[in-house]
């Protein structure tokens, strides 16, 4: 194995979504970077989730980084040369019981604060607007401007923007120490090149927790797998993505239709997932149950075939918010991950930021909620050896 060294302003590890757009917004912003991804640029939870790019439902504060990312979404052609297949479709969130429509109806309220306008619906507008709704769903609220891209494509697309732009992304290349000497990181990796760097950004997904861990900062962080499937293609006519609100961890399915006629959906109960292996594995009853909450939900759809199920390894945090800003500890270190399952949608955003930070040492959206430094109180180290 040759060794090969590489000196950079910032070294990225992990290519999911938001690894990947980070490098493309620093090299936007004349950074230069080189990213680090163990396997394929999107080969995980970035490209295993469902693809919603929803803002009703979200932790309040963190709706102006949703906006900007939306805002991005909407301009993936001119910036990265590719749509990822985004429509903004409409997103609407239905109940079955009137004591979670009044919880919709105040976050309707309280959204609005934060610049999210929702349209509430009762029973007799939502069949109106959309028919294919089921007796039990009693109303919801509409967000006409979100939508639902390809998960496939975006990390990927945001990976070759960035290295068109001069990034250097370097895939099945593993990580193995990230130490601190000086001003700089020194990060080891299996394939014998070694990069080294001021600042360094980990976006390692469910594996963040560790990396943060041997840098004194461990969070409460569990992984966990979505339970995704696809059916057969029907015509085309179910326009919005369709989610459940609801405080019942089985009724919360969520699906879409995409232009080629297929519904694809998941949701409800999530699988265990192994960072060692890798992967997490489909309960096949939980797909059943979700194609009987699907029923409820449109009953036309009760009679579908399964093509394909799948999942991923997603990272958890026991307040479902995720990590994002610097270090509490260690200067010239970042994080952003573990964004709970519904990372896809803050993705670019995401990017961006982060980009911004590190440029700039400030950032223009506000991500105080995210940061680590809720849960430190673990001295820093000096070496960070990675086994994630």
């Amino acid at each position: 194995m040759s060794s090969q060294h590489v000196q950079t302003d910032v070294v990225v590890v992990g290519g999911g979504l938001m690894g990947a757009s980070a490098a493309f917004f620093l090299r936007q912003r004349g950074v230069s970077a080189v990213l680090l991804e163990r396997g394929l640029v999107g080969q995980q939870a970035s490209g295993v989730n469902f693809g919603n790019v929803r803002r009703q439902g979200r932790f309040l504060p963190q709706l102006p980084l949703a906006h900007r990312s939306r805002d991005i979404w909407g301009r993936l052609p001119e910036l990265i040369g590719h749509d990822a297949e985004f429509i903004a479709t409409g997103h609407v969130r239905v109940v079955y019981a009137e004591s979670q429509m009044a919880d919709v109806e105040k976050y309707a309220t309280d959204a609005k604060h934060w610049g999210l306008d929702l349209q509430i619906l009762g029973r007799s507008e939502l069949r109106k607007r959309f028919p294919f709704f089921g007796p039990e769903v009693i109303g919801g609220s509409y967000s006409p401007n979100d939508g639902h891209a390809n998960p496939r494509l975006a990390a990927p697309a945001f990976g070759r923007a960035a290295k068109r732009d001069g990034a250097q992304v370097i895939e099945d290349c593993e990580v193995l120490q990230v130490e601190k000497s000086g001003q700089d990181f020194r990060v080891n990796t299996s394939s014998g090149l070694t990069v080294t760097a001021p600042a360094a950004l980990i976006c390692s997904g469910a594996w963040g927790g560790a990396m943060s861990a041997a840098w004194g900062e461990p969070v409460p962080m569990v992984p966990k797998g979505p339970t995704m499937a696809v059916t057969e293609p029907l015509p085309y006519g179910i326009v919005p993505v369709v989610g459940v609100s609801t405080r019942i961890e089985h009724e919360g399915v969520y699906f879409r239709q995409v232009r080629r006629g297929n519904i694809v959906f998941g949701g409800g109960r999530r699988n265990p997932a192994y960072l060692d292996g890798r992967r997490a594995n489909v309960n096949p009853n939980w797909t059943l149950g979700q194609l009987h909450e699907l029923r409820r939900i449109a009953p036309a759809l009760g009679k579908l075939n399964v093509l394909r199920t799948w999942s991923g390894v997603e990272g958890y945090m026991d307040d479902d918010i995720p990590i994002m800003g610097p270090s509490a500890k260690v200067s010239g270190l970042y994080y952003a991950f573990g964004f709970c399952g519904h990372g896809f949608q803050l993705g670019p955003g995401v990017g961006d930021v982060m980009a911004e930070l590190i440029a700039t040492g400030a950032s223009s959206t506000p991500i105080e909620p995210f940061h680590i430094h809720r849960f430190t109180s673990v001295p820093a180290a000096e070496t960070a050896v990675v086994n994630a």
